[in-house]
C-alpha cells in the first residue's frame, strides 16, 4: 500500500499490525480489543474514518459480518486487503470476491490467506449490513453477535432457573443482546439492572430489546468492569471461546469479576457448559456453591457469600 491513512477493521488485540499509530486507525466494536489498541496509541473508532485511503479487513467468524465489513471497506479509493484464517472461511470468501471482481492477487501461508483488490467499487454493495433486525422469537439481533437470531439453550435454562424475586441491584455480566436481562426485569424486586457487554453490536441490540427505564447499559469488558455500587446479584452465561479456540480461563475471569462486584451477602447465578471445570474457581471465590438441576449439556450454579478480599464492598 502506498502512502495514505489505513483503516484496519476488526483486528484482535494480538494481531500483527503492519502499520504504526501515525498511519492506521482501528475500527473495533469489541471493547477489550479497542482498549488494547488505544493503549498502544492508535485512534479507535466504530465508523470508517473520512480520511481513510486504504483498508485492511481482518475476517471474523461470521460469514455475513465478514461480507458486510468487506463491503464497508470497498468505499476507500485505494487498496482493500483482506486477511483471514481458512478455518474462518477465508478461502471461500476469496472465491466469492474473485467471482465478482475477476482475478485477484493472493498469498497463502500456514492456515491463513491474504488477498487484495482496488477500492472505490460498488460490486459488493449488496453485502452491506442491514443492521439489527427482529428474529423469530421477537428479539432484535444482528450478524456477529453471540447466538444470533434466537436464545441459546444455556441462557434459556438460566432464565427459567432464576427465582421469582431478585434483589434491588442486579448485574447481567456479558449481557449480549439482552435475553437474560428481559428475564431479570420480569422478576419482582429489581430496581436497577446493569447490562455489561463488550461487543457494541450486541449492546446496540440490547438497547432495542430492553427498554425498561431500570436498565443501565455499559460497553465494557466484563472481566474488568466495576459498578458504582456493590451489586446484590450477578447473572451470567459466560463465554468459553475466543474465536474457535476454547478458553475456559475467560469463564474463570467472569467468575472472579462477579465475586469482586458483589456485596457480602450477594449471589451469583451462572450457567456453564457441562464439560467446563468451573467448580474450583467458584469454591475459591465463594463460601457457598450449590449446583442446581441442569441438563445433559449445561450446569446451573448458585454461589453466595463472596470470599473476603474478592468483594467490592
Amino acid at each position: 500500500m502506498d502512502a495514505g491513512r489505513v483503516a484496519v477493521i476488526a483486528p484482535p488485540s494480538g494481531y500483527d499490525m503492519p502499520f504504526g499509530p501515525d498511519r492506521a486507525a482501528i475500527l473495533s466494536t469489541f471493547r477489550p480489543d479497542a482498549e488494547a489498541w488505544e493503549a498502544r496509541g492508535f485512534d479507535v473508532t466504530q465508523t470508517m474514518p473520512s480520511d481513510a485511503h486504504h483498508a485492511v479487513v481482518v475476517l471474523p467468524r461470521s460469514r455475513t459480518l465478514a461480507r458486510g465489513l468487506m463491503a464497508e471497506a470497498a468505499v476507500v479509493p485505494g487498496t482493500v486487503a483482506v486477511d483471514g484464517q481458512k478455518t474462518d472461511g477465508a478461502d471461500s470468501l476469496f472465491k466469492e470476491v474473485r467471482a465478482r471482481l475477476g482475478a485477484l492477487p493472493t498469498i497463502t501461508r500456514d492456515h491463513g490467506r491474504l488477498f487484495w483488490f482496488e477500492g472505490g467499487t460498488d460490486a459488493l454493495d449488496d453485502w452491506r449490513l442491514a443492521g439489527p433486525s427482529e428474529g423469530p422469537e421477537g428479539f432484535v439481533t444482528q450478524p456477529g453477535v453471540f447466538s444470533e437470531g434466537r436464545a441459546d439453550a444455556g441462557s434459556a435454562l438460566l432464565a427459567e432457573g432464576l427465582p421469582d424475586k431478585l434483589p434491588a441491584h442486579v448485574v447481567d455480566l456479558g449481557a449480549g443482546w439482552g435475553y437474560l436481562s428481559r428475564a431479570i426485569l420480569a422478576r419482582e424486586g429489581v430496581e436497577r439492572l446493569d447490562l455489561v457487554e463488550a461487543e457494541a453490536r450486541a449492546l446496540d441490540c440490547a438497547r432495542r430489546n430492553v427498554t425498561d427505564p431500570r436498565a443501565v447499559f455499559h460497553w465494557a469488558d466484563a472481566t474488568t468492569f466495576t459498578p458504582d455500587a456493590a451489586a446484590s446479584a450477578v447473572v451470567m452465561n459466560p463465554p468459553f471461546h475466543e474465536g474457535r479456540a476454547g478458553a475456559p480461563d475467560l469463564g474463570r475471569a467472569f467468575i472472579a469479576a462477579a465475586a469482586g462486584m458483589l456485596a457480602p451477602t450477594g449471589r451469583l447465578y451462572c450457567v456453564a457448559n457441562r464439560h467446563l471445570p468451573y467448580e474450583t474457581t467458584l469454591r475459591e471465590r465463594f463460601r457457598d456453591v450449590e449446583e442446581r438441576p441442569g441438563t445433559p449439556a449445561f450446569k446451573l450454579y448458585v454461589a453466595s457469600r463472596p470470599a473476603r478480599g474478592n468483594r467490592l464492598a
